[in-house]
């Protein structure tokens, strides 16, 4: 099969980016003819009111983009596009160049980008799902999108043109999601439920159980806000004798969480870390604690314990809770409660019978569903499916789109898109 995969690289390298790398590996692998159409945030130059503007619009509709997209495709001859991110330096528009050249397009979403300009469902520290339940204004009010009205109203512009457009509904012949719950949450977006495709993420290599029960508590991640390490440290602050704590991961709440920590002994603080080093404090662990206080994708980091044969403590929200089953691969607690992760934390640091056991479950979990041999069946799957949806469209001769030109690029009328 001939795939032509599509991503924006972001600024801060994070999880999707390495998800794209080990999918084009593993397809690469399998012998399938694959090329790779990249653009990255360090390209964004944003030096005054033009520049931000041309982002601003190129958001929307990045006309340059889906021409270097229809002219790769009608050189690779694709049999499917599969996109990972368009945001923002390759717009939906891509989308449509791809119908106009006739290939079957995939989209995973990594996040609920779709749904929420801000792509977190989380707002001052709370779930928030105002924009899915009411409306995208509310994000613009509230400055979701890096605190800026400017900036959430571009994205939240983004969103409702291209809902205008159907470009979600009549141009995308297939998403990935990563589990249920969030294909539920995309699904109150009003993407067609009968194009979401549930496939996991996988772990490759496979670092392979550890030989023996670890010690203490591992967090693996980016310290911010939305990770919940604030609430972590307060749990160790409530422990009469707390397991010792390794925190391996920076970001902007560095600082703050090590001033937090100070004079709670046992918690240590090592920065980024390779990832042969995170594999290595993974099995020396007794369990990773993973206090999210947001839906999240699917976290790597916790598949990549679930490999290693190492429970996981986490929230009981979004993700974490269908991803984790409680006293199986791991034990929940309360989002943000302290208090709650304080006494799940003091369980399992008494119970070391007991979390070896939910650790060798959670290595059953991984074997059989985050693999690379099982991933790549179903992307195969999945890819198939798309082609077969596309070929059935251009059979009832769908009404190709018409395109009306703005300077030197083409944006579909908004009544073509609703002859589909």
């Amino acid at each position: 099969m001939r795939v032509l995969l599509v991503h924006n690289y972001y600024q801060q390298p994070g999880g999707e980016d390495e998800i794209f790398r080990a999918e084009a590996r593993l397809l690469r692998a399998a012998g399938h003819d694959v090329l790779e159409h990249t653009r990255t945030n360090d390209d964004i130059q944003l030096q005054g009111p033009v520049s931000r503007l041309r982002v601003a619009v190129g958001t929307i509709w990045a006309g340059g983009e889906a021409d270097q997209i229809a002219a790769t495709i009608g050189r690779f001859n694709p049999d499917v596009v599969h996109f990972h991110n368009t945001f923002p330096l390759i717009s939906p528009a891509a989308y449509h160049a791809c119908h106009r050249m006739g290939v079957a397009v995939v989209q995973t979403l990594h996040n609920y980008r779709l749904s929420c300009p801000a792509a977190t469902h989380l707002r001052d520290g709370r779930v928030c799902t105002e924009c899915t339940d009411k409306s995208l204004v509310r994000s613009v009010g509230h400055a979701c999108y890096r605190g800026s009205r400017s900036a959430t109203a571009t994205v939240a512009a983004m969103l409702a043109i291209h809902r205008g457009l159907n470009t979600w509904t009549n141009r995308v012949d297939a998403y990935i999601v990563m589990n249920e719950f969030a294909r539920e949450r995309l699904l109150a977006s009003g993407l067609p439920a009968d194009r979401l495709f549930i496939k996991p993420n996988f772990v490759e290599p496979d670092p392979g159980p550890r030989s023996a029960p670890g010690d203490g508590a591992l967090f693996v991640g980016r310290l911010s806000a939305e990770k919940g390490v604030a609430t972590l440290v307060r749990a160790w602050h409530l422990l009469s004798q707390p397991p010792t704590l390794t925190i391996l991961g920076s970001g902007p709440e560095h600082t703050a969480l090590q001033t937090q920590a100070a004079g709670r002994s046992g918690i240590h603080f090592r920065g980024h870390q390779s990832r042969v080093e995170v594999t290595q404090a993974m099995k020396a662990a007794q369990f990773l604690v993973f206090p999210s206080v947001w839906f999240e994708g699917l976290p790597m980091t916790i598949l990549e314990a679930f490999a290693c044969g190492v429970p996981v403590i986490a929230s009981r929200l979004g993700t974490m809770a269908d991803l984790i089953t409680d006293r199986r691969t791991g034990l929940h607690f309360t989002a943000g409660d302290a208090r709650d992760l304080a006494d799940k934390v003091e369980w399992a640091a008494t119970h070391p019978e007991a979390m070896a056991t939910l650790g060798r479950q959670a290595r059953a979990d991984f074997e059989a569903r985050y693999t690379a041999g099982r991933n790549l069946d179903s992307i195969l799957d999945i890819y198939d499916r798309a082609i077969a949806g596309r070929r059935r469209t251009a059979q009832r001769g769908s009404s190709p789109a018409v395109f009306m030109r703005a300077g030197d690029r083409e944006i579909p009328t908004s009544e073509a898109a609703a002859a589909e």
